[in-house]
């Protein structure tokens, strides 16, 4: 089972799935990422009925950002960091493909 997938949104935007949560990340955010390299807030919409009203808020939870060698895009999240290529991630963003898997990212353990 994948940690977490990457999808396309049909207004272009991208969906980022991690266990239960759901993220997204806006259109021109992943314009200016993928052709900028400006780092990306992944939102996340939030949703609560009390005393029968519905009212929603839309959160920043993370971002999102090219590698420092520039060949893969770290998502951060309440939910831990994770890295896709950013050969699949412009794939996904362009719908040329339906989804991609992202892999956890685990921190480097101090060295000896």
């Amino acid at each position: 089972m994948e940690p977490g997938t990457l999808a396309c949104t049909a207004m272009g935007g991208l969906i980022v799935h991690v266990e239960a949560e759901r993220y997204r990340i806006a259109p021109e955010d992943v314009r200016s990422l993928i052709f900028s390299g400006r780092p990306a807030p992944v939102t996340c919409e939030r949703v609560r009925r009390r005393d029968g009203i519905v009212t929603g808020e839309v959160t920043i939870e993370g971002h999102a950002a090219v590698s420092p060698a520039g060949r893969a895009v770290v998502v951060h999240t309440r939910m831990g960091s994770f890295i896709i290529p950013l050969v699949s991630f412009q794939r996904v963003a362009r719908g040329e493909a339906a989804s991609a898997p992202l892999f956890p990212l685990v921190p480097e353990v101090g060295r000896c």
